[in-house]
């Protein structure tokens, strides 16, 4: 008998790929993957003890940072951890403009993720189409928040501030014209043969592995198991909007496109509702448990934001006690938890990031495919490494 012997190759961790410093070990046999062992560390930040020595409003615009493509719904997890262990009450003003902001930028982590993806597997037009609706979405959150891509919105007990004018007609023009784009998306892709080849029956996870596995997310639901946070555990009054949770059956790259194309849609349809339903009120709680900024401390750069948060977390005293709160990001289930011992800084913090559980599960996804079909199933999981590497 010839002795039978595998190649092992680096993929990465630079390599375009794999969407961040993330190596892969693959053994080959020949074109085919028998063994992926994915290898994470190259871009570790400390994040979680970064939190515990920063005071509980200092850590907001950290959180920006963990997956940068869901600045907004990134912020919402922890500061509802933060008001969970206060028990407070937000008011439902704020709660609206929450949904709002994270729906929009739900929609902007999956064109990031489409228009990428498809150019992982040489298609170059998409990513124009994709990257022309993003901006409008990171320019309405320059308008309201101040920021683009981290703009530390949320605030414990609310939002940073109300709307600003004339934002609400630039919002309801996107909310009306955004599924039109998403009829452009698919007419270059849904029926394409390259791309149907490229993804069909490639980098499947069956329901029971993915529940195993602990996935998350999209890539959770295209195997078909109907699990969203924000239908399964209701946060920022979401019970009360109308929506479907769009399901795959195969578990394969593409039904992890046609899901992420639904979301994008249902997404646009709650923050319609949101703007169309956004009641009158104050943006953030008047709550003796939460010392706030003076009225004359606006936000116009960093240095004014540094101070809001000294301000506001003198006195501010939580009581002893852990937490945990999760929200529905746009990977999966993304949640905080927190261990307070009565200071105003976080004993312990823990983050529960969707990217690492369903990188997880990678291996199970390409062991036994082509060593083409590791980098579209790579990019059908969407990872972003600054939450893996925590």
């Amino acid at each position: 008998m010839a002795e039978k012997r595998f190649m092992t190759i680096n993929m990465g961790p630079q390599h375009p790929a794999t969407h961040g410093v993330l190596r892969l070990v693959l053994e080959l046999d020949g074109e085919i993957v028998v063994k992926a062992t994915p290898h994470i560390g190259h871009l570790h930040r400390g994040v979680e003890k970064l939190g515990e020595n920063r005071t509980y409003h200092q850590f907001i615009p950290l959180t920006d940072r963990l997956d940068y493509t869901n600045a907004m719904g990134n912020n919402l997890a922890y500061v509802l951890a933060v008001e969970k262990l206060l028990d407070i009450e937000v008011p439902k003003r704020a709660q609206y403009l929450r949904v709002l902001m994270t729906e929009l930028q739900r929609i902007a982590a999956h064109l990031i993720w489409l228009g990428t993806h498809v150019l992982d597997l040489g298609a170059t037009t998409p990513i124009f189409y994709t990257f022309r609706e993003r901006e409008d979405i990171l320019r309405i959150f320059d308008e309201v928040a101040g920021g683009r891509l981290t703009p530390t919105y949320m605030r414990i007990g609310g939002v940073s501030k109300d709307l600003p004018n004339g934002i609400e007609e630039k919002i309801r023009d996107f909310v009306q014209n955004f599924p039109g784009h998403v009829k452009e998306y698919e007419t270059l892709l849904t029926e394409n043969v390259i791309w149907l080849k490229r993804t069909k029956e490639v980098g499947i996870i069956s329901k029971a592995d993915a529940i195993n596995w602990a996935v998350t997310g999209p890539t959770l639901r295209a195997s078909g198991v109907n699990y969203d946070v924000r239908k399964a555990f209701p946060y920022s009054s979401y019970e009360q909007f109308d929506f479907d949770i769009p399901l795959g059956s195969v578990g394969d790259v593409y039904d992890r496109y046609v899901v992420r194309l639904r979301e994008m849609e249902w997404s646009n349809s709650i923050a319609k509702q949101a703007l169309e339903r956004l009641p009158k009120g104050p943006v953030i709680a008047g709550d003796p448990k939460i010392p706030l900024p003076p009225k004359e401390a606006v936000m116009t750069d960093i240095a004014s934001l540094i101070r809001q948060f000294k301000i506001a977390s003198e006195g501010f005293q939580p009581p002893k006690g852990e937490v945990y709160a999760s929200v529905e990001s746009a990977k999966g289930e993304l949640g905080f938890y927190l261990v307070s011992d009565g200071s105003n800084q976080p004993f312990r913090v823990r983050i529960r990031p969707p990217s690492f559980l369903n990188l997880s599960a990678l291996p199970k996804m390409i062991e036994g495919s082509l060593i083409a079909d590791v980098v579209s199933t790579i990019g059908s999981i969407d990872i972003v490494l600054g939450e893996i590497d925590r």
